[in-house]
């Protein structure tokens, strides 16, 4: 006996130790995503005035149906004033706020654009509408999304009702969209009578287009999949709106970049997307014309020339072909085709003339770079492929008088293929200990290093690229001064490289000549599991709950001593168990006969293999999830567990446990409380029937652990006939725990809607849709049973063999439906606790 317990304290104890490891990557790939990103570049807006926000007007009938909605708009100072009487002359803007965002987040927008109005003498100006959402939080809960869709439609209207006395009344309106806002605006397109000549420009920030970060009810799905269907059916309709995504890049850690792309149709070619950090200069001012012309071309050519090319200026339709060159500067022709020039405090100007005729044999590209040596060493660079301009004769480039400033130019002609290097990266699973190398002697001033087989999302690197200095100029400036000698870069993608998309990723060295550049590139493990996490956290629950499912599963096999949960989680949660049989699936899929025989039994598409098509998905990466999963849960009973037992001895500190006594499964108390909490479904919200339900079998069980300590204090004094009672009693407790664990994590899955549903408390008492009502009837009913449950009813039950080996199924069911549909969860949970109250009372 003593030998038994002494290996299964060993046992328990290497369990520990494993998954304290699994919660380790874990915990170490979420520090990846929330915390090791670049530094924050970005600067506070702040305004002159004091921000105020008018409150429009709706129509009784509006205002009726959307009590909780209401639409300001935005002021400050004298304009603020101005605008009072609501005599409105600049071009309408709606902002449109997110999950949970405020209608006052307007402000940092409003308040840059009254400035730039101000540079104008408001030649044009904007007014900047805002939406007050109630800061509902509808990236978690769908229910609302349709009902904001129609009272921005219903917003729109009004606002342009407030210029039509106005001699150019616009027809149209620009709408921002931060977060879920945006896709609101794009779902204004489904209404039946929206009209889509209302939207001239929507620009979006940070929204997730493609699929929601947490897919929890079946209306958020529904909702992007209507969306989503409609932009791609009705591509042609969409023609004359422009529309510009922007993804807040690896510091987002909330939309992953890749929800936020638009899909880039070969019918819909206004659309335009792109990642904030890759936004060249992305503080320069823009120009009105993206909002007030009406040419839908115009408005693309506008926000490609700021977003993606900005070559240093204000957008021009029609450039002019002449440019006078003023100032009494002398002129100097060079003919060399590597160029440097250093200026100090010069007070004359000059004008340098590159001609291009005796270069365009020998070279395809011509490069120029500016460093300001005493700001901060800002640089500006240009570079033109010399193919691209045939009339083009010479280049002129100016240089003013430098007062006080200092400044290095330099200018070389180069053929592209010289400059251009391959690295191939390293093998994901060489976690770090390999690297791959590239040495260059730089003897221009723009390298190219190309990564081959970069194409993945789950691929992370660390490069470093090591500059050794082997020559130094006595009045210019050396390489040491622009770069340090040890430059670390983080390389990692948004998406994977699509399969007409042949390019490679590129890192553009700016170097200085008589440099040598080492580049080192090694696997970053680190950052694989930051990838893992940043693409995959959502699934997370579905993999947690299908593990603690498969521990239920091996305590009802093992009924008669039901054993401790780390070990049955050792014994059941096996990987082999699942994986496979979807792999199977997954791949047959990809047969024309297996996917018409699946399509005829109406089953869903596996989760796997749509993440697949959309190249998020890759062979271990279900595996890594399951092995996490299988350590959460493991921590998550640890947790519950040892809450369990701190609260029990609290409890029998406090006062006197009570008798353990028999009673019936089904009394007239626990049927009123059944109909009780069907009521509180049905007449409030399912969430909270499920959080009371929750609530008071863990109260039952915490009774139950009180009363088991105290039975165990007393062991010596009780007969051995009440000792197999009590044994019993252990049992049925452990079973209780289990199902408590599983059912904690179908509480957090609905806590959004309940958060909902009390904000709204005083718009409604009801929750209407509300996405598990009839779950949640269905759960009181069972667990009111469930919880006064003991195993000694299910022993003898005909049931439990089948009761034992359904979980596996499900698990499986989970894993292949649930990743992408994670409302489907408490569906599989409900149907095994059903077979188990079942098992009680047949």
């Amino acid at each position: 006996m003593v030998i038994r317990i002494w290996c299964q304290c060993y046992i328990l104890h290497n369990i520990s130790l494993f998954y304290g490891a699994l919660a380790a990557l874990v915990l170490l790939g979420v520090r990846d995503v929330l915390f090791l990103y670049e530094e924050n570049r970005c600067s506070m807006t702040y305004m002159y005035e004091y921000p105020e926000y008018l409150k429009i007007k709706l129509p009784k009938k509006t205002a009726r149906r959307y009590p909780a909605y209401e639409l300001y708009l935005y002021g400050e100072g004298n304009y603020a004033e101005e605008n009072k009487n609501l005599l409105l002359t600049g071009i309408p803007v709606l902002f449109l706020p997110g999950n949970a965002g405020s209608y006052k987040q307007v402000r940092s927008l409003g308040s840059i654009a009254l400035r730039k109005a101000e540079d104008v003498d408001f030649k044009y100006h904007f007014n900047f509408f805002s939406v007050n959402f109630n800061e509902e939080l509808v990236a978690l809960y769908g229910g609302s999304l349709q009902r904001q869709t129609k009272f921005v439609h219903e917003c729109i209207k009004v606002i342009l009702k407030l210029y039509r006395d106005q001699e150019f009344a616009p027809s149209s309106v620009a709408i921002v969209g931060h977060s879920m806002g945006g896709l609101v605006a794009r779902a204004l397109l489904t209404l039946k009578n929206f009209k889509p000549e209302l939207i001239n420009l929507l620009i979006t920030q940070a929204t997730p287009h493609v699929a929601p970060v947490m897919p929890l009810d079946k209306y958020l799905t529904d909702f992007y999949t209507a969306v989503n269907n409609h932009w791609i059916l009705k591509a042609q309709d969409l023609r004359n709106l422009t529309t510009l995504s922007v993804a807040g890049g690896f510091r987002d850690y909330q939309v992953r970049s890749g929800l936020a792309f638009l899909p880039r149709l070969s019918q819909h070619d206004s659309a335009l997307s792109v990642v904030s950090s890759a936004v060249p200069r992305a503080w320069a001012s823009t120009d009105h014309l993206s909002i007030i012309t009406e040419d839908p071309k115009k408005r693309m050519s506008v926000l490609n020339h700021h977003f993606v090319r900005h070559p240093a200026k204000m957008f021009e339709e029609n450039p002019e072909a002449f440019t006078e060159l003023a100032g009494s500067f002398m002129w100097i022709t060079v003919k060399a085709s590597k160029w440097t020039y250093s200026v100090y405090n010069d007070s004359d100007g000059k004008y340098f003339t590159f001609p291009l005729a005796s270069h365009r044999k020998s070279y395809s590209h011509v490069y120029c770079e500016n460093s300001m040596l005493t700001t901060g060493n800002w640089q500006g660079v240009v570079m033109l492929k010399l193919q691209d301009y045939p009339s083009l004769s010479h280049i002129v480039i100016q240089v003013p008088p430098a007062a006080g400033n200092k400044y290095t130019l330099g200018c070389e002609f180069f053929k592209e293929d010289s400059r251009t290097v391959q690295l191939p990266v390293t093998h994901l699973f060489s976690f770090g200990l390999s690297s791959s190398k590239i040495l260059l002697n730089s003897t221009g001033l723009l390298y190219n290093v190309q990564l081959q087989h970069f194409n993945q999302i789950y691929q992370a690197f660390k490069i470093y690229i090591e500059i050794q200095i082997y020559k130094d100029y006595n009045d210019h400036v050396s390489c040491c001064f622009r770069v340090p000698s040890l430059t670390e870069i983080s390389a990692k993608l948004h998406i994977a490289q699509p399969h007409n998309d042949s390019s490679l990723p590129e890192l553009n060295i700016y170097s200085s000549p008589d440099c040598q550049y080492e580049v080192i590139l090694k696997t970053s493990l680190l950052q694989v599991l930051g990838q893992v996490i940043r693409f995959h956290a959502g699934a997370f629950p579905v993999y947690i709950v299908s593990n603690i499912l498969l521990t239920y599963g091996g305590q009802l096999h093992t009924l008669r001593s039901t054993g401790n949960f780390s070990l049955e989680l050792v014994r059941t949660a096996k990987p082999y168990k699942v994986e496979p049989l979807i792999s199977i699936v997954v791949f047959l899929q990809g047969f024309n006969w297996f996917r018409e025989m699946w399509e005829s039994l109406s089953l869903p598409e596996v989760d796997a293999a749509v993440l697949s098509s959309q190249d998020a998905w890759f062979p271990l990466v279900s595996l890594i999830l399951f092995l996490f999963g299988t350590g959460i849960a493991y921590w998550s009973e640890v947790f519950f567990s040892t809450s369990l037992r701190l609260f029990s001895s609290l409890w029998l500190t406090l006062m006197r446990p009570t008798l353990l006594q028999k009673d019936k499964l089904i009394t007239l108390r626990r049927v009123c409380g059944m109909v009780s909490l069907t009521l509180v479904s049905w007449t409030t919200c399912g969430a909270f029937a499920v959080l009371i339900i929750y609530l008071q079998y863990f109260c039952r069980s915490l009774a139950a652990c009180v009363r088991k300590k105290s039975s165990q204090a007393m062991s010596s004094l009780i007969h051995h006939t009440r000792l197999a009672t009590i044994a019993e009693a252990v049992n049925s407790l452990k079973m209780h725990i289990t199902i408590l664990n599983l059912f904690m994590w179908i509480v957090l899955l609905n806590l959004p809607s309940l958060i909902y549903w009390l904000k709204n408390l005083r718009y409604n008492v009801r929750l209407d849709p509300d996405p598990c009502r009839s779950t949640a009837i269905i759960l009181t009913c069972i667990l009111e049973i469930l919880m006064n449950s003991s195993t000694s009813e299910m022993k003898s039950s005909k049931l439990l063999k089948i009761t034992a080996k359904v979980p596996l199924p499900l698990s499986v069911a989970m894993l292949a439906f649930g990743r992408m549909h994670l409302y489907r969860v408490p569906h599989f949970v409900t149907f095994s606790l059903l077979l188990h109250v079942l098992c009680c009372i047949v």
